[in-house]
């Protein structure tokens, strides 16, 4: 057990509004990709028994992989497309702060979420910090899942201190960031399905965008939203072998800087910190291969995994939710802020896991034999609720229509 002892049961219930302070802040946890390597023969997977060669950027002759997560073994990075990120929101109503950390990453773990928390100031004054991932399927390995081989953790141990460190600074600037804020509440419930494939049976989606913009109440500024949808950012899929958040980078860029058609500006962004959030994933949301993309501009179907398959998809995705903003269900200018948490101790089910844990191929801290710490955790940001759920919840569970 890495945090012997740790637990939180935490109960603010809050119905009084008030001024609300908002910050927002985004810092990089791009990896330096030092090595590169040749396919030999285009199997996506580093194998010197295939002819594959690399060569060594940083001259230590040694290959130094970049694992990348989500798909399979043997799958090291050769570059970066786009910076991966920790963006933080938060939020304080004069009487509890609250930091809502999104991390590009897949399957950020809870001791890991502890680390974190351990690492951040007192005098940062935080009630509360929720760390979640975007689940994106094309960053490096932080779980252990996806290294050299099944039974080889493709953690670094140096990245993995420097995201916590960068995490760490993008909390710290949202928190130098507050200002008196005004929420505007927007939603566009039906307009992103065709962006996303339900490939499990029964097909139930939440495909629903949701949007928060905070406002500066002086200026009138963007200080940032947040935007938030359900879909695994896996739509460049198992070929690609670049860094990249996936679509939420094209979606976040396009509401921040605005939406262009070539050098043409077609929508104005609202600058801003964009901080993407991931909703109900599992059952499986995906932008499959077998499902199209269609650019916004030139109308034309994209099936093949690729940059502009993912660049049409951020530029609908952000028209979306820049129409929905135009328009907004609520403003806000008092709120407060209820929060209930319990930590949970789940065992492992799943034969493999134990497996992967025992081999330390999951390096985790585990309360007693073969179980695991986690949390729950559900807020009310005003008229908004919000619901934490360790994994990937079935949109079935939220919204109905299981079947059997």
């Amino acid at each position: 057990d890495r945090h012997p002892g740790y637990d939180i049961d935490m109960k603010i219930l809050n119905e009084t509004p008030s001024e609300l302070r908002a910050g927002f802040a985004a810092v990089p946890l791009t990896p330096e990709v030092h090595d590169r390597w040749t396919d030999s023969n285009g199997d996506k997977k580093y194998n010197p028994k295939d002819g594959d060669t690399f060569t060594d950027g940083n001259g230590n002759r040694k290959f130094d992989p970049v694992w990348i997560a989500g798909f399979s073994n043997k799958k090291p990075a050769n570059g970066v497309h786009d910076d991966t990120w920790a963006r933080t929101m938060v939020i304080d109503d004069g009487t509890t702060r609250l930091a809502i950390v999104i991390l590009d990453v897949i399957g950020f773990m809870h001791d890991d979420v502890v680390d974190i928390r351990k690492m951040l100031p007192e005098e940062l004054g935080l009630a509360y910090t929720i760390i979640a991932s975007t689940h994106t399927h094309e960053g490096p390995d932080l779980m252990g899942l996806w290294g050299k081989t099944p039974l080889k953790s493709g953690v670094d141990e140096v990245y993995m201190q420097f995201v916590k460190e960068q995490t760490v600074k993008s909390v710290e600037n949202a928190v130098k960031n507050l200002r008196p804020a005004r929420l505007e509440i927007s939603q566009d419930l039906t307009g992103a399905i065709p962006q996303v494939k339900d490939t499990r049976k029964p097909e139930v989606f939440d495909s629903g965008l949701r949007i928060i913009k905070a406002l500066d109440k002086a200026t009138g500024a963007t200080l940032g939203s947040l935007l938030s949808w359900g879909n695994h950012p896996e739509t460049l899929w198992s070929g690609n072998l670049l860094v990249s958040s996936d679509f939420p980078y094209f979606f976040r860029d396009n509401v921040e800087k605005g939406i262009y058609d070539g050098d043409t500006l077609i929508q104005p962004g609202i600058g801003g910190v964009a901080v993407y959030l991931n909703g109900a994933i599992g059952g499986l949301m995906t932008t499959h291969p077998s499902h199209p993309v269609t650019d916004p501009f030139t109308g034309k179907e994209l099936f093949e995994p690729s940059f502009e398959k993912l660049e049409a998809q951020g530029k609908q995705l952000a028209l979306l939710a820049l129409d929905a903003m135009h328009n907004p269900s609520e403003i806000v200018d008092s709120v407060s802020i209820s929060l209930v948490v319990r930590t949970l101790v789940l065992p492992i089910k799943n034969s493999l896991f134990k497996l992967a844990t025992a081999f330390g191929v999951l390096d985790r801290g585990t309360e007693g034999w073969m179980k695991m710490r986690t949390e729950l955790a559900v807020f009310k940001l005003g008229p908004v609720s919000f619901v934490t759920v360790p994994g990937e919840i079935y949109p079935e569970i939220i919204n109905g229509g299981v079947e059997a």
